[in-house]
């Protein structure tokens, strides 16, 4: 990082406290007014003690650790706005989460919901407006000619010319490109045809670094066959202090994302799928906890009443608890209540050749197993209601693709249909809500899956929503 760049974050960095202190005290003076309880005078009277002062260094201090942690300042000139926005809202989120924690340490009565619904609100605002104007004013500096980068791109693949276009057709992005670097071969005509210019070849790279103005080198070599190649290149860019792009897609993947990691002085790319971020996981296993917590003690009666109902009526146990494949092949006990005769499982063997669901799994729409009451609770989902304690427990969330018995694991045939035990198995998912048992097991692998792809706290919220008018239709339940 150059100086001059140094002294930019430095600026942006002061400039994000101005606004989030800017806000807080916006925010208090709102609330001072609405409450009326002193007028404006008052308030700008009162002498600010020196612990008062100490606990605003302490949350600025915070506020910059959790801004650096959600990748503010980092470089955001080829990221889209949408994900600075994203960025901004986790940042002044998780600030606002730390304000509640400070307020109970040191006993801060000002500080209510209230307050904190508008002070990350208007945060949020300021700073997103902030960065939006500091990105026009970028955009208008580049397009004058200033501030700009000089790249180079290596290979002339299909998927080097794309990028190249994509580089062009985004000219406040503040890129100029020099041209690519190749050895000849069949396909380097194409490059002409579309109107690049071929700079040097690879034994001419290390001159041409020399002699030009080069910021960035973008790599787009096919892996296993250009390894060498890319490793040479990879030398040069370090010994010339140049800055180096990788296509994260080395191995041709289609829902994997990658991130960089450090451990012990190494560094490492680390794929992933889903999101990486711990924010909304942190939220998803707050919401589970609590949820999950309020609807057994809301609906401890029917619990109670169902487990009278299944010990009078049927001989056997209350609770069903069977073996289940969860997150990452975990298995774990599963809490039901019996709906079954007890050596239901013992008997599955016989009536294997009545099985009416495609794929591994195993249903029976008029199942001989199970027992009067069994098909109430089935019907009513109340035989799913002790699943709230794997919730509880953390081996199974709200929503999430279904928990499957190692049974149906095993007969699992394709290996891109495992890739839904990476999340965390939950009591509802896409697949409750479309049709439940009535769609075909392809289905359910795919809905789960586009569940996984699309996850947000959001969706969760959604599926949540149109899981209860689905439980009272009985839809698909078996």
């Amino acid at each position: 990082m150059n100086e001059r760049h140094r002294l930019v974050i430095n600026l942006l960095k002061l400039f994000d406290l101005v606004m989030v202190t800017s806000s807080f005290a916006l925010t208090t003076i709102y609330t001072v007014l609405m409450g009326h309880k002193l007028r404006i005078a008052q308030f700008f009277a009162f002498r600010t003690k020196i612990s008062d002062l100490g606990i605003i260094i302490l949350a600025l201090l915070i506020c910059h650790a959790v801004f650096t942690l959600c990748g503010l300042y980092q470089s955001q000139r080829l990221s889209r706005r949408r994900n600075e926005i994203v960025d901004i809202l986790k940042g002044t989120a998780l600030f606002t989460a730390s304000i509640v924690a400070l307020s109970s340490l040191f006993s801060i009565e000002m500080i209510t919901i209230q307050f904190l619904a508008i002070f990350w609100v208007l945060s949020s605002i300021i700073l997103c407006v902030s960065r939006f104007a500091a990105r026009m004013l970028a955009a208008n500096v580049r397009r004058r000619g200033r501030d700009l980068r000089y790249m180079l791109i290596l290979g002339s693949n299909p998927r080097a010319i794309e990028f190249a276009r994509r580089i062009e057709s985004n000219r406040q992005l503040g890129y100029r490109l020099l041209g690519f670097v190749d050895d000849e071969w069949p396909g380097i005509e194409t490059l002409s045809n579309c109107g690049y210019q071929l700079v040097s070849d690879y034994n001419g790279l290390a001159e041409f670094l020399r002699r030009n103005v080069v910021d960035e080198v973008a790599v787009y070599l096919p892996f296993g066959s250009f390894y060498k190649h890319s490793s040479e290149v990879a030398s040069l860019c370090e010994q010339h202090g140049i800055t180096m792009r990788f296509n994260s897609d080395i191995f041709g993947l289609k829902t994997t994302r990658w991130r960089a990691e450090e451990f012990n002085g190494d560094h490492y790319i680390a794929t992933y799928t889903g999101s990486s971020s711990p924010l909304p996981h942190i939220a998803k296993r707050a919401l589970d906890i609590l949820v999950s917590a309020a609807c057994l003690i809301l609906f401890s009666p029917t619990l109670i009443v169902a487990a009278i109902a299944i010990k009078l009526t049927s001989p056997g146990p209350i609770f069903f608890m069977q073996e289940r494949i969860g997150l990452n092949k975990r298995r774990f006990k599963i809490f039901k209540f019996r709906t079954m005769v007890p050596n239901a499982e013992k008997l599955m063997a016989k009536l294997e050749v009545h099985n009416e669901a495609s794929g591994p799994v195993f249903k029976i729409k008029n199942d001989p197993r199970i027992t009067p009451i069994g098909k109430f609770l089935r019907k009513s989902s109340i035989d799913e209601l002790p699943q709230l304690l794997n919730v509880l427990y953390g081996d199974m969330s709200l929503v999430g693709p279904r928990p499957l018995p190692v049974r149906d694991y095993e007969g699992f045939n394709e290996d891109w249909q495992r890739r839904r035990f990476s999340v965390k198995p939950g009591i509802t998912c896409l697949w409750q809500v479309n049709g439940r048992s009535g769609i075909s097991f392809n289905q359910w692998m795919l809905l789960d899956l586009q569940y996984m792809d699309e996850w947000s706290l959001w969706l969760d919220f959604k599926i949540l929503a149109k899981t209860v008018p689905a439980v009272f239709r009985g839809a698909g339940a078996a």
